[in-house]
């Protein structure tokens, strides 16, 4: 991973190649004495961490984890996480950028999956180990061969499969004990699905409240604790990530973009833009072509 220094001195981690938004690193035995890990670091893409065998600790957000056997760590873009401790830790990590998740099946699953506030180890059940392993070496061929048309489409779909596993498998643990967030969780992701078919028609919090029938206060609290942000930032992000994405891969203008996410004022949407990505959609476009969404 590259690494850059983050807000108070706090290191960044990032994907390594900035045009590849998929990266996959094995764990072969991996060591960490007490006392010997790096320092936290806050990660500018997603992971997923397969831990097929070992023993240690890991800390997300400052909440220390045992390392468990046989399960997935769900980790997201901006969460802070480190190993404090591995002893003979095999399995793989799977990095992935925003972009990956844009427009696809697997968005509903991550929407919540890859917000929550400390991050979110899933077991895997015994019996899906075998297809579990088999879907992250597909991620791991795709992720080394040569780019072609139809790379960042199978990435997104063999991701997809991947999350949606996972989120069957913690609703299957929620049969047997209920989290104290579950009735939060339980909104966030009812909110994830309207958005993702909403997003473009409609830009205000209070709308999504009266549709998920509760206050706009007790959507925007339930928001801000599953991932720290409110209503109203999870529909400008999703708005923008839309828009990131169709200058990006499409020949669209301006003008057009901003009609597919919902601006009826291109100028309106291209300072909004600009305040949101800190540069214009001109500018980004130009930057971004053939590179990494967040490079």
């Amino acid at each position: 991973m590259s690494a850059a220094p983050g807000p108070r001195g706090l290191e960044l981690d990032r994907l390594p190649d900035p045009g590849a938004p998929l990266h996959v690193r094995t764990l072969d035995a991996m060591r960490i004495p007490p006392g010997e890990s790096r320092r936290p670091h806050r990660h500018d893409y997603h992971e997923l961490v397969w831990i097929r065998e070992g023993a240690g600790r890991q800390c997300i957000d400052g909440e220390p984890f045992a390392v468990q056997p046989s399960s997935v760590t769900v980790i997201g873009r901006g969460q802070v996480h480190v190993f404090a401790e591995a002893d003979a830790v095999r399995g793989v990590a799977v990095r992935f950028g925003e972009e990956l998740l844009a427009g696809d099946e697997g968005r509903d699953a991550a929407a919540w999956l890859l917000a929550a506030p400390s991050g979110r180890p899933i077991g895997v059940p015994r019996g899906e180990v075998p297809h579990l392993e088999a879907v992250i070496a597909a991620l791991a061929a795709e992720a080394t061969r040569p780019v072609d048309p139809t790379s960042v489409q199978l990435q997104r779909h063999l991701l997809a499969t991947v999350l949606l596993w996972l989120e069957r498998w913690y609703d299957a643990s929620r049969t047997e004990r209920r989290p104290a967030d579950d009735d939060e969780v339980e909104l966030h992701r009812r909110f994830a699905r309207l958005l993702e078919s909403e997003y473009a028609s409609h830009h205000d919090a209070a709308w999504y409240a009266d549709r998920l029938r509760v206050p706009p206060a007790t959507l925007a609290r339930a928001l801000s604790r599953a991932s720290g942000r409110g209503t109203k930032e999870h529909v400008l992000d999703r708005v923008m990530l839309e828009a990131q994405r169709l200058l990006r891969f499409t020949e669209l203008t301006v003008g057009e973009v901003a009609a597919r996410v919902g601006f009826l004022d291109p100028l309106y949407f291209s300072r909004a833009f600009k305040r949101h990505a800190g540069e214009s959609p001109l500018a980004y476009r130009g930057r971004v072509r053939g590179k990494s969404m967040h490079p």
